[in-house]
């Protein structure tokens, strides 16, 4: 890794470290909400530190729309104003092969509706993602300690990216993509007695090569022969969930998101470059949970147009289940 990969997780570290020094506590005179009366579902985009008690899984469907709003260059000029929409899911299986190692396993699908007849001709099956997450430390009340957890995964290339007969039906990203991740979590009490739980998820990913025919996700055109280097991602998200009552959670995501320039070269030597994006998003959401095992959620992700990216509007519904 480069060290600004590295400063970015120490920075990071330290400020996961910094918050769960920092809670309100409730006055001694207010009833205080016990972490056992607590049960949530999780915010919409930040992932959980926690892991899995051994031998048990964990089900977590997410269906959405994005809804984009034309695109723009690198200056942040609009290149068009036709709104393309792209309809999802994705579904997290994840199990604890022990109380503090969890396994999963990350299936996309995807259908786009974009102008010009260029729309999906099908539901189409996305990138796969394979993960592995070891928690290194558990929230400690007394000590205010957060509970931390490194994460590894791999995403493989098992969408269409090329030789695409629409550009609707590039939903993969032709590339392998390992992302490191840093996730904390920890809890705090409100002047009123109600528990607040905090995450902040930072992570770091790099993609190898990918080689390009023809008509692809990446805007070549028929007849193109080449390799697409997607350059490296990032992304810190903050999270905070407030407990209402046992059953009902207001949440919300506040996620930067940074891709550097993607490098673009023919077999004859002609070079593309796409900029480096940057955005950030809100995310707020409501989950109403059935019990301490079972919960749904429903919110949207909100970007204003950023360096290079569109703004964008997307409805987000989930259920989380463990059994």
């Amino acid at each position: 890794m480069s060290c600004k990969v590295i400063f970015f997780f120490i920075s990071a570290s330290l400020l996961s470290t910094s918050l769960a020094t920092q809670g309100t506590v409730a006055d001694d005179s207010v009833s205080r909400q016990s972490l056992e009366d607590a049960w949530w579902t999780g915010p919409i985009v930040a992932a959980s530190a926690a892991t899995l008690p051994e031998g048990h899984f964990l089900l977590e469907p997410y269906f959405y729309d994005v809804i984009q709003a034309g695109r723009f260059d690198s200056q942040g000029d609009r290149r068009s104003a036709n709104h393309n929409q792209y309809l999802g899911s994705q579904t997290y299986f994840n199990y604890g092969l022990t109380d503090t190692v969890l396994i999963g396993v990350i299936p996309r699908f995807g259908y786009q509706r974009l102008a010009g007849g260029q729309s999906s001709t099908s539901l189409g099956l996305a990138d796969l993602t394979l993960q592995g997450q070891v928690r290194l430390n558990k929230f400690d009340e007394q000590r205010r300690a957060p509970t931390l957890s490194f994460n590894v995964s791999e995403t493989l290339p098992t969408g269409q990216y090329d030789r695409l007969q629409t550009f609707g039906n590039g939903l993969g990203a032709g590339s392998y993509a390992t992302a490191f991740s840093l996730y904390s979590q920890t809890f705090f009490w409100m002047e009123d007695g109600r528990i607040v739980r905090a995450r902040l998820d930072v992570t770091y990913t790099s993609s190898t090569e990918a080689s390009i025919h023809d008509t692809s996700v990446y805007g070549t055109t028929t007849g193109f022969r080449g390799t697409a280097a997607p350059g490296d991602g990032y992304l810190a998200n903050l999270a905070a969930e407030y407990s209402l009552t046992q059953n009902w959670v207001l949440a919300s995501d506040l996620v930067w998101q940074m891709q550097a320039n993607t490098k673009i070269v023919s077999v004859s030597g002609v070079r593309q470059n796409s900029g480096e994006s940057q955005v950030l998003f809100v995310v707020p959401a409501v989950e109403y949970n059935l019990n301490d095992r079972l919960g749904v959620i429903c919110g949207a992700r909100i970007a204003a147009a950023g360096r290079n990216a569109s703004a964008s509007v997307t409805p987000v519904a989930a259920i989380n289940y463990v059994f």
